[in-house]
């Protein structure tokens, strides 16, 4: 099975500038300003298949618009496509909001490290989301139901502003009736339809069950509620190097070149998304 991890990597194309034609297969509204785009390569054959591990990401272009760094949010044993959401924040991801189904997009990729998957076989999972930074995270819990047998207890915590805020509502609940896997959600405000937790990510430990043996934490969100929960966890015992959280910088050339998203002697495309706790003490402002 640790083999199979390693097959997770990506296979090259020949320029890896140049962005591939991807169309659009589906697209799904999560709320109103989250969207999942599921897409299908133009080109794809054999000898150029597209691979990738949980947890990295690509780069996603609108021709004379530009590109933005994109996590993949699909799990690399999905057959249906290569799935990717995308918040609404400025002129790109606006006019990729506007785009429907058979309308073509650019895509370069897979870059970053992803998710260390050697380090999880046989261990509990605590994976740990805020808003639309559930959305790495789902490839790697949809990839961890697909292979069921091969990872211990999973926990899920997942926080959002309000109700109306929540992605991947379906996954969820699909999630929670996995066996072994138990899923927590909590709003930061009340609402009159909202019946579910209320406070702030940190208020679930005390409705979870986590104990630090044998278990690896996975953070993914704004800095501020990565800063807390690592806090938190290192308090409850976690090792260092068993909390994971992958870092957000402005990433342009996907390999570590432009210099845009380094930190200290790292580049987050390169060295990162994702990073240990261990490791990123040793860094500068970061947590």
């Amino acid at each position: 099975m640790r083999d199979k991890a390693q097959t997770l990597v990506r296979e090259m194309v020949s320029n890896i500038y140049l962005p591939r034609p991807v169309s659009i297969k589906r697209v799904k509204e999560e709320t109103g300003d989250i969207k999942t785009f599921t897409l299908g390569f133009k080109d794809q054959d054999k000898k150029d298949r597209f691979t990738f591990r949980p947890g990295q990401f690509v780069l996603v272009s609108v021709f004379n618009c530009g590109e933005a760094p994109i996590s993949i949010c699909s799990s690399p044993t999905f057959s249906g496509g290569l799935q990717l959401s995308i918040k609404k924040m400025g002129l790109l991801t606006g006019e990729i909001h506007r785009c429907t189904k058979g309308d073509e997009l650019g895509l370069r990729g897979p870059y970053g490290n992803g998710f260390p998957l050697e380090q999880l076989y046989g261990r509990d999972l605590l994976l740990v989301g805020g808003g639309i930074g559930l959305a790495p995270l789902r490839s790697l819990i949809e990839y961890v139901i697909s292979e069921r047998s091969e990872f211990g207890q999973v926990t899920v915590l997942y926080g959002a502003r309000t109700a109306q805020d929540l992605v991947f509502k379906d996954d969820l609940s699909a999630w929670d009736t996995e066996k072994d896997v138990n899923v927590i959600t909590t709003v930061y405000r009340d609402s009159a339809t909202w019946k579910g937790n209320i406070g702030p990510l940190t208020s679930l430990w005390k409705k979870a069950a986590i104990s630090p043996l044998n278990t690896k934490a996975i953070i993914c969100g704004h800095p501020a509620i990565v800063s807390y929960v690592v806090f938190d966890l290192l308090k409850m015992g976690f090792g260092e190097d068993d909390i994971i959280t992958t870092l957000e910088r402005h990433m342009k050339c996907g390999v570590g070149k432009c210099g845009h998203c380094s930190i200290g002697s790292k580049f987050t495309c390169r060295h990162g998304p994702v990073f240990t706790y261990q490791e990123i003490k040793a860094l500068p402002s970061v947590l």
